[in-house]
């Protein structure tokens, strides 16, 4: 099944879709990432270079995530915020490739988004680091 696994083993999510329907709506990256928890490769997304005002929001439904001006230049080659929308993602911890790390995924449809880490800047000190692939931007 795609190496896909959902955010957390019993986890219901209010987007429930079946593998079919995910690879219906999604391209083939965006399901890759979202779906079976894949990175995209670093500097790729358009996303990196988005300074307008607006929300980012998950590609696989829709759901609100981050707001422009929580956006950052982390350096990192992803896109980079220091804080969601409250209630917007939802954490897990990520045991792959021999180290433990925060995995963050959308809380309405599950999909992967990224991870979060401490070094971000102040407010909060967090680095939500996302794939672009797996967010789209909406204006405003």
């Amino acid at each position: 099944m795609f190496g896909m696994k959902k955010a957390a083993s019993a986890e219901t999510f209010p987007v429930e879709k079946t593998e079919a329907e995910w690879r219906a709506t999604l391209p083939q990256e965006a399901f890759r990432v979202l779906r079976g928890h894949g990175t995209e490769r670093p500097g790729t997304s358009p996303l990196n270079h988005e300074k307008r005002t607006g929300t980012f929001t998950c590609a696989g439904c829709g759901n609100p995530l981050f707001e422009s001006d929580t956006k950052f230049e982390s350096g990192t080659g992803w896109p980079s915020f220091f804080r969601p929308i409250e209630g917007a993602v939802a954490t897990t911890t990520d045991r792959s490739f021999f180290m433990v790390r925060t995995e963050v995924h959308c809380a309405r449809c599950g999909g992967h988004l990224g991870h979060v880490f401490p070094d971000g800047p102040a407010p909060t000190g967090e680095r939500y680091c996302m794939n672009g692939v797996a967010m789209s931007f909406e204006p405003g």
